[in-house]
């Protein structure tokens, strides 16, 4: 007999040998119903797999982010079935799941929608056959034998080792493919899915190798979670801050400089304002403001460590005859210019502030509007400190950023993230500047998840991810913990006893970059700006012509006041210039006549449709003022 423990503590004996779908007919009926795979202590398996020891188990369901991740990825086999089925000569090649649902790439001539149409009913009539997943090992040698006619799979086989090496297989009916797995027990698992879009991928990432077709899909265990997702999607096309970005004249993009925005006048107000408020903020947190340069010599690059990690990923030239980069990072700059003086226990913490542009060299095929280009501001500082110092530090960058994200109505989650592969350091300094993080994390009182390895190259970091009004998550935010640059830099203090000691930093950044920052908010707030942000703040229409000079006397009032607005004076009729300006999302719409001129007042539209007539003009100045000067995000007329 064996002991089974439940996550509930509960424990009940077994025979030995017994299968995980055996157990489960004695649990209750909404969990048999539920059931996707299973976790064996810290093993994933399928609901088939047998238990020879005492163990623990858990019964995934779509409710756990593991069953999530095999429902999807039993998803993406459900399609590479439908694709063989009505394709016979398609190649598979790799089928993951990601963020936004699962994706297959395939080598096969470009798929039209009219294509994706009929895989999606293929898909339903494998679901509807119920075909159990069957797991399946078997050795290198067949798995060869399996696979020879796809060069793809035969790639991935012969990475392996011994050629008696055992290999897992994955069948449904006729349909094989490799996988570790575990899968959802049967096809009729995977009721609610569609498929989102088709795109061009690499195979393995490298534009030298054939160019594969690659589908997306997502899928759910519930209708209404399918209904809602799509409808999300449907919402953030409307809200796409390239479309948004073109429409407002906010920005642009052109091919003489692939991934390097244009920024238009109107994008320009958004972009000083959200500098006006980050320098205000910092100003007030204690933080100085420096400027390093663009490019700088490669001895520096080798120095910080960026030159052996991050080469490919830099723009390099020559100057004199020496080897020079543009930087894609801000931090060996603000070593030099710690370094500059001997600094006292007594001025630390230092914070230096910088909004530094930077380059990085991004596939073309990756960029993606604001959200990834080759050239951005970072808003960069760094603190230099003491160890005693550490905790108090990561708590008021955390406290700095949750005024800025509230600011915009953003709220964010917490990622702590460990030591990654090819990371420079030492053992003891990781371990202090994880714990030194984990701590600062512990007294916020604030929920965190560890994200195991992918820390920076030089020290573990916290990942702020803020969430749009759509709940999609961005990850803006960082703040790195670090001991290598000072070790490599030989930063130091003089302490309290005299003696020099090696000063302790932190990296971190709260819009993480303006570019993808500006791309986030277009789409939060689509467009719709409030008012302390937009760039047209009051529009005036005029009923008539008789009513211009008025109305140009009212705008230059608001203009005094510090109010961007401009008169519409046009020979159109209100409703046109009304519905003119609701286009382009105008946050307050002002309408002068005769009774307004006679009474000195204004006629007041917002974007929501609010309407008041006979408004004061000089109070409704002070009103709007009032708002712009606390950062607002509504304005109401009452």
């Amino acid at each position: 007999m064996i002991e089974i423990t439940f996550p509930d503590g509960t424990k009940k004996k077994y025979e030995k040998g017994i299968k995980i779908s055996e157990i489960l007919k004695g649990l209750p009926e909404f969990v048999q119903q539920e059931a996707l795979a299973a976790k064996v202590d810290d093993k994933l398996v399928d609901l088939t797999a047998e238990i020879d020891r005492n163990a623990t188990l858990q019964i995934l369901t779509f409710r756990d982010p593991e069953g999530v991740e095999i429902f999807r990825h039993s998803s993406a086999h459900l399609m590479a079935e439908a694709v063989t089925e009505l394709y016979p000569y398609a190649k598979l090649t790799i089928g993951p799941v990601v963020d936004e649902g699962f994706y297959y790439d395939i080598d096969h001539e470009p798929f039209t929608p009219e294509n994706i149409i009929e895989i999606e009913k293929k898909m339903k009539e494998i679901i509807n056959r119920k075909t159990p997943i069957i797991r399946k090992e078997i050795t290198k040698k067949e798995a060869l034998e399996l696979f020879k006619d796809n060069e793809y799979k035969l790639e991935m086989i012969n990475e392996l080792g011994d050629t008696e090496e055992v290999i897992s297989v994955y069948e449904q009916g006729k349909f094989a493919d490799l996988c570790r797995g575990p899968h959802v027990p049967h096809t009729g698992k995977i009721k609610s899915f569609k498929l989102t879009k088709i795109a061009g991928a690499y195979w393995r990432a490298d534009a030298k190798n054939k160019q594969l077709q690659r589908i997306y899909g997502i899928s759910f265990r519930d209708k209404k979670d399918l209904k809602q997702y799509l409808h999300v999607l449907e919402e953030a096309k409307k809200r796409d801050h390239r479309e948004l970005g073109k429409k407002l004249e906010l920005f642009s993009f052109h091919d003489h400089g692939k991934g390097l925005p244009f920024f238009h006048p109107k994008g320009m107000i958004i972009w000083n304002e959200l500098l006006d408020f980050w320098r205000e903020e910092h100003k007030k947190g204690g933080y100085v403001e420096i400027k390093t340069p663009l490019i700088l010599n490669k001895s520096l690059w080798e120095k910080s460590g960026h030159w052996a990690h991050y080469k490919d990923d830099m723009y390099t030239l020559k100057v004199d005859e020496d080897d020079y980069a543009i930087k894609p990072m801000n931090c060996p700059g603000g070593m030099l210019i710690y370094k500059e003086k001997l600094h006292s226990y007594r001025e630390l913490p230092l914070r230096a502030g910088e909004i530094g542009l930077v380059h990085r060299h991004e596939l073309s095929g990756v960029l993606t509007g604001l959200f990834r280009v080759r050239a951005f501001h970072q808003d960069d500082a760094h603190i230099f400190m003491t160890k005693s110092q550490i905790k108090d530090e990561v708590l008021g960058v955390l406290s700095l950023a949750e005024r800025f994200y509230k600011t915009f109505g953003l709220d964010f989650n917490l990622e702590l993230s460990t030591r990654p592969e090819g990371s420079i350091g030492t053992d003891e300094q990781w371990e202090f500047a994880t714990n030194g993080l984990k701590n600062a994390l512990d007294g916020t009182g604030k929920e965190y998840k560890i994200n195991e390895g992918d820390g920076a190259f030089y020290g573990p970091k916290i990942d702020l991810h803020i969430k749009d009004a759509l709940g999609r998550t961005w990850q803006c935010g960082t703040i790195q913990l670090d001991m290598s640059l000072p070790e490599r830099f030989d930063l130091t203090y003089e302490g309290q006893d005299g003696q020099k000691h090696r000063v302790v930093m932190i990296h971190r950044v709260i819009y993480g970059s303006l570019e993808r920052f500006l791309g986030v908010i277009v789409e939060h707030f689509a467009g719709k700006f409030p008012l302390w942000l937009a760039p047209t703040q009051v529009r005036i229409l005029t009923v008539s012509e008789k009513f211009n000079e008025y109305g140009a006397k009212v705008e230059k009032m608001f203009e005094e006041a510090g109010i961007r607005a401009e008169i519409d004076n046009r020979t159109e009729s209100i409703p046109k210039k009304v519905r003119d300006a609701q286009i382009q999302y105008i946050p307050l719409i002002l309408t002068v006549g005769e009774k307004e001129e006679t009474n000195n007042t204004v006629a007041v539209r917002t974007l929501k449709g609010e309407v008041k007539f006979g408004v004061n003009t000089e109070e409704f100045i002070q009103k709007v003022k009032e708002n712009i000067k606390k950062r607002e995000l509504e304005f109401k007329l009452e």
